[in-house]
């Protein structure tokens, strides 16, 4: 699959933060760092980039492409409301489930249909809250159950059977590893395949091609058809103008992240560590970027966030304002039991450029 790699030896990664305890660098999270523009061209990077990892949930916006591009989203009704949630990761907040329950309902199916299992709300206080009131969490308080109900609409619209819509023989996921495959520019028979936590297929990829599918996403090629890039614009739109709906109304970081860009990104976190964003074409990046890191330990709450929020600063995409916003990502203070801080958590890298 990568022929940069042919001894499947491990990567070498780059250290990216650090957890400092006084004068002591007590602990480090390494990784993987790249940003493309909009041909591909590698402007940036930190430690290995033709690592392969899985997308994860990075991978929504590009799995909800076929929905736009087939005309199942049109057909559906759906707005740019649903389009967000089925891009997202979203909280289990009531209005999550209030959107894809709309969504199924437009499609003609029950919650029952979808597939990707159960879990609590990722929002504290929803899921607190139910649990006073002796509520059980259902398979529409899932993360994932937004980019389902789209994967069943597309089901429904194309004649394949719904039953088996999270299967990768289906129609609907041979759409999603099609879209996948011409936005990173990996051929289909190239992209390792497993299964993600809700269930449907899941692709890995080289984290530079991660970073050039959010680059396409942001700034499609000319030699993408007509179809493709009105469906990328959509798919930018709906996700800028809802971002409470990808993450939530409360402490998710993609929401932060372009509520803070106000428009200019658009940012999606992936399971284990993975995170991807997309820069609209701007006076610095006329063409678009796309960046992509995977933490090496699958650190996803202190490290990838730091992370995050210091590549962009450094790529200049960040300005004093959104920096201001994302401070309370950015530096993590270590506090011991009396509430004392006898540390911090802290970004300590340079892109090489």
């Amino acid at each position: 699959m990568d022929s940069d790699n042919p001894k499947n030896e491990v990567p070498e990664a780059a250290p990216l933060v650090e957890v400092r305890r006084g004068a002591i660098t007590e602990s480090r999270h390494r990784g993987h760092v790249v940003a493309v523009d909009g041909e591909g061209a590698v402007v940036a990077r930190l430690g290995t980039p033709h690592t392969v990892t899985f997308l994860r949930s990075s991978a929504k916006p590009h799995q909800t492409i076929p929905l736009l591009v087939s005309g199942a989203a049109r057909r559906f009704e759906f707005t740019d409301r649903e389009i967000a949630v089925a891009c997202g990761s979203h909280s289990g907040q009531p209005v999550h489930v209030e959107t894809v329950a709309a969504m199924l309902r437009k499609i003609g199916l029950g919650a029952d249909a979808l597939k990707c299992g159960v879990h609590e709300p990722f929002d504290k206080q929803t899921a607190q809250e139910m649990r006073v009131r002796g509520e059980q969490p259902t398979v529409l308080h899932n993360n994932c159950s937004g980019k389902h109900a789209g994967m069943l609409a597309l089901a429904v619209h194309l004649g394949a059977p719904p039953e088996t819509y999270d299967q990768p023989d289906n129609p609907v996921q041979l759409a999603a590893a099609r879209a996948v495959s011409q936005f990173s520019g990996f051929p289909v028979e190239d992209i390792a395949v497993g299964v993600d936590g809700c269930g449907v297929p899941v692709f890995g990829l080289t984290v530079r091609a991660m970073a050039l599918m959010y680059a396409r996403l942001v700034a499609p090629p000319a030699d993408f058809d007509a179809e493709t890039r009105a469906a990328c614009r959509r798919v930018i739109a709906a996700m800028a103008a809802y971002p409470e709906l990808v993450g939530g109304t409360r402490e998710r970081f993609d929401t932060e992240v372009m509520r803070a860009a106000a428009g200019r990104v658009v940012s999606k976190v992936g399971a284990e560590g993975v995170y991807t964003a997309g820069v609209l074409p701007c006076e610095e990046w006329p063409k678009g970027l796309g960046l992509a890191f995977k933490i090496e330990d699958g650190e996803d709450r202190r490290a990838r966030p730091t992370v995050a929020i210091e590549a962009l600063r450094q790529l200049g995409v960040l300005d004093e304002k959104a920096l201001a916003a994302l401070a309370p990502y950015s530096v993590f203070p270590i506090n011991n039991h009396r509430g004392d801080r006898v540390g911090e958590i802290r970004p300590n890298f340079e892109l090489e450029r």
